[in-house]
């Protein structure tokens, strides 16, 4: 028989609060066990309830008589000893973020450097303590912009954006992509062991110029024909016949963007209304509209979009004419 002495009522309160507010489950379970035996519940049901031995109700309840509240937790150095040290964690990111895919080889350095053998799961975790993940990488472009110029146009937008907030302008984003059928593949849920098969082969290119208004006003021209300079200055000169206020268009540097075609039309469009503002090189996070691309291409066009040529097209179509009311972003 396990002997414990009556709880008062005042740490009866700080139990059941304890019960119910602690971020440990062990503590949590401790303070749950002392609650049902003050109540008078018998050892082996308790041994039953928490599947724990007598031996181990006996230390719960010796570490409360002699202890208190403290009692509940673990004294510092239970448990198993951490295999990494702070330094050697920082270490091991250090290796993983030099070669972002090869777990073994972070494996052999840590054998070879400090003689720890260990598995790539027990990699695995370590990484997840200090926050990272396995998830797709993105693309990148091809260098850095200029810091000055970066930060100079980034605050231009934030301008231009509570101009538009204030009714003062009309801003939109416009720029270029393409699809095909060597898809985009995304990540999905799969049973273990088994993996969905995406289509993916050569085919035509179905490029896109698109207008965006942070509204999810959308303008958008469709063409298998690539897409160049005088596309740009046409789909710019359609889309905005007129202008009922000053109207900023934003677009990255490429060349179909800053030719001498499209500068000689600057004066032209700054009498209309109508004026280009141009990101800094390497940007592209700038231009709101690389969201939508990533959206359909990820998110929205469905697996079997990419069965045929004709269903592709008719599915990218459909997105984009659709754009603003069954498919929607919120661009704060």
């Amino acid at each position: 028989m396990i002997f414990l002495r009556e709880i008062n009522p005042l740490s009866l309160k700080l139990l059941e609060r304890i019960y119910r507010q602690s971020r440990h489950h062990q503590v949590r379970q401790r303070a749950h066990c002392l609650i049902l035996a003050s109540l008078g519940v018998k050892t082996p049901e308790l041994m039953k309830i928490f599947q724990v031995g007598r031996q181990t109700l006996y230390n719960w309840f010796k570490r409360w008589e002699i202890d208190g509240i403290v009692g509940l937790y673990n004294k510092p150095g239970q448990g198993c000893k951490p295999t990494f040290n702070p330094q050697q964690k920082d270490q091991i990111r250090a290796w993983i973020k030099e070669e972002p895919r090869q777990l073994k080889q972070v494996v052999q350095k840590v054998r070879e450097s400090w003689g720890i053998t260990v598995s790539s799961k027990t990699i695995q975790r370590i990484l997840k303590m200090l926050r990272m993940s396995w998830h797709r990488m993105r693309r990148g472009v091809g260098g850095e912009p200029n810091p000055q110029e970066y930060q100079e146009k980034k605050q231009q937008l934030e301008e231009l954006k509570q101009l538009e907030d204030e009714g003062k302008i009309d801003l939109y984003y416009l720029d270029e992509t393409g699809f095909c059928l060597v898809s985009s593949v995304p990540y999905g849920w799969q049973d273990i062991g088994e993996y969905l098969a995406i289509r993916s082969r050569r085919s035509r290119r179905l490029n896109v110029l698109g207008i965006l208004k942070r509204n999810n006003h959308f303008h958008a021209y469709v063409s298998e024909q690539s897409i160049n300079t005088d596309v740009v200055i046409a789909c710019i000169d359609t889309f905005f016949p007129t202008v009922d206020k000053p109207t900023v268009i934003v677009v990255d540097c490429s060349s179909i963007h800053t030719s001498d075609g499209v500068q000689d039309k600057f004066e032209e469009w700054r009498e209309r209304g109508l004026t280009i503002f141009e990101l800094p090189s390497y940007s592209p996070e700038l231009n709101l509209i690389e969201i939508l691309w990533r959206f359909i291409k990820y998110e929205w066009l469905d697996i079997d979009a990419y069965r045929s040529w004709d269903i592709l097209v008719s599915s990218v179509e459909k997105i984009l004419k659709e754009f603003g009311s069954n498919y929607v972003i919120n661009f704060v």
